[in-house]
């Protein structure tokens, strides 16, 4: 495929109208958020703005995830943000970071596919969740909503996996009363997504000083280990991944939300949920006791919402057990990731489904159903990788 030419100067044409995916949401005019923010010279933000707001901001997100499709975008060269000028376009900064954005998606794809991982078609659909007016600033808080469609999906694997992923843009008027979008940032906590380039989130915790909190050995990325089936059947792994994929996206009103709530997001507190679906019974007790494990909808175990707490549960109370390569990974088993490598963990996921050997993930912060752990390794390649049988 030939790769996307970058340019110093990027096209704009004419405003097209909106593509009919696209999903507008509070496009009422909304007063400003800042008492006394806005002066009479200060530019409007009307129904029209937003929409665009929205427009752009779709097209923004489904450059980025047609740039990991095999093939590209069919041969064409313009990214479909070039189509934007006038009141609402890309700020030039923003332009050459998208642009660097496309080329380094660009590669991943590359290294995906090394890794027998290739996206045939996409679909993505941007809603416009809120506008925050100050002065000539302008902040718009979005979610993307992305389908990807597996290119060699073959037997029983997977046809697509999709994600949820939170963000916020901020848009400035120039003195014409232009809007230029300036900065896009990532809300969600995981930063997980596949068409995002953005770090994810990392946990930082004080390791307690006891022998009781025993450090997971670290698992091999290395394709076609020694399988290691399950033999036991004291949970209920079917309803672990019915739980997961039925609440990837739809969460649980029974349980807390932690997206957005501090370091490490709802990663852990989902994949609890799903084990405790599947038959993890309480040991209550104190909440800071990480050899206890119970949540509600009132209390939460630091070990039930807690990355590495979960971990030192885990392996404590003997429920889990470590495999040696994550391509072991079975239904209803754990994975864990350390993305800076210092030790402490900082994102948990659960097995919902596995295909010729490829174990296939679920979960929050950003919201993913059934992600290869083929594309983890192929775009997170230096992190450290735990697995744990369940």
């Amino acid at each position: 495929m030939r790769s996307r030419r970058l340019t110093g100067t990027r096209r704009r044409v004419t405003i097209i109208g909106a593509a009919a995916t696209s999903v507008v949401a509070g496009v009422a005019l909304l007063p400003n958020w800042s008492a006394g923010a806005a002066v009479t010279d200060d530019p409007t933000v009307d129904a029209r703005t937003k929409a665009t707001f929205q427009r752009l901001a779709d097209a923004v997100f489904t450059d980025r995830t047609n740039a990991l499709l095999d093939g590209g975008r069919g041969g064409k060269d313009a990214p479909l943000t070039d189509r934007f000028s006038g009141d609402v376009a890309l700020s030039s900064g923003t332009a050459r970071t998208e642009d660097a954005t496309l080329s380094g998606l660009e590669q991943r794809k590359a290294r995906l596919a090394k890794a027998g991982e290739k996206y045939s078609k996409a679909g993505t659909t941007v809603t416009l969740n809120a506008t925050r007016v100050t002065g000539r600033t302008a902040k718009a808080a979005v979610t993307e909503t992305t389908t990807l469609t597996y290119a060699e999906a073959r037997g029983g694997a997977p046809r697509t996996t999709g994600f949820q992923a939170k963000h916020e843009l901020t848009f400035k008027a120039d003195r014409q009363g232009n809007w230029r979008l300036t900065a896009i940032r990532d809300s969600d906590e995981g930063g997980l997504a596949v068409n995002t380039l953005s770090k994810p989130a990392s946990v930082k915790v004080a390791t307690a000083g006891t022998t009781t909190t025993p450090s997971a050995p670290r698992a091999a990325t290395t394709r076609y280990p020694v399988q290691v089936p399950k033999t036991a059947t004291t949970y209920d792994y079917k309803a672990m991944a019915a739980y997961a994929e039925k609440h990837w996206n739809a969460y649980n009103k029974d349980y807390p939300d932690f997206n957005g709530q501090g370091a490490g997001g709802d990663c852990t507190n989902f994949v609890s949920q799903a084990l405790k679906a599947g038959g993890w019974k309480h040991v209550p007790g104190y909440v800071y006791d990480y050899t206890r494990w119970f949540g509600n909808a009132d209390i939460q175990s630091h070990s039930f919402i807690g990355v590495n707490e979960w971990s030192w549960f885990a392996q404590n109370s003997k429920r889990t057990t470590p495999l040696s390569n994550v391509y072991q990974l079975e239904v209803g088993d754990v994975l864990q990731m350390d993305f800076d490598r210092d030790g402490s963990k900082d994102h948990t996921m659960i097995v919902t489904y596995k295909s010729r050997g490829v174990p296939y993930v679920t979960y929050h912060s950003n919201n993913t159903l059934r992600r290869s752990v083929a594309s983890l390794v192929a775009s997170y390649p230096t992190a450290y990788y735990y697995a744990y049988r369940t």
